[in-house]
């Protein structure tokens, strides 16, 4: 089942940034996706599921962000291998 979250967001922020209300809307929900990721609260197929696109294609975006794969416990590494 699908949740809307909405946020405030002067227009200021918006015009800042170049983006529209959906620009921006889709650059949180990736920046979100990739954190998560990053901090473990979200598999990179979960993340990737959300955002619409391929595992792999997820991968590429979040370590170009600067997360690593197998950093954590052999728990993690468990966790992620079950995935493939």
């Amino acid at each position: 089942m699908q949740q809307t979250v909405t946020i405030d967001c002067p227009l200021e922020i918006l015009i800042g940034l170049h983006l529209n209300a959906e620009g921006f809307a889709d650059y949180l929900k990736k920046q979100a996706a990739i954190n998560l990721f990053k901090e473990g609260k979200l598999s990179s197929g979960t993340a990737a599921a959300w955002l619409g696109i391929g595992r792999v294609a997820f991968l590429h975006i979040a370590f170009a962000a600067g997360a690593t794969l197998l950093e954590d416990t052999s728990d993690d590494f468990a966790r992620e291998t079950a995935l493939l």
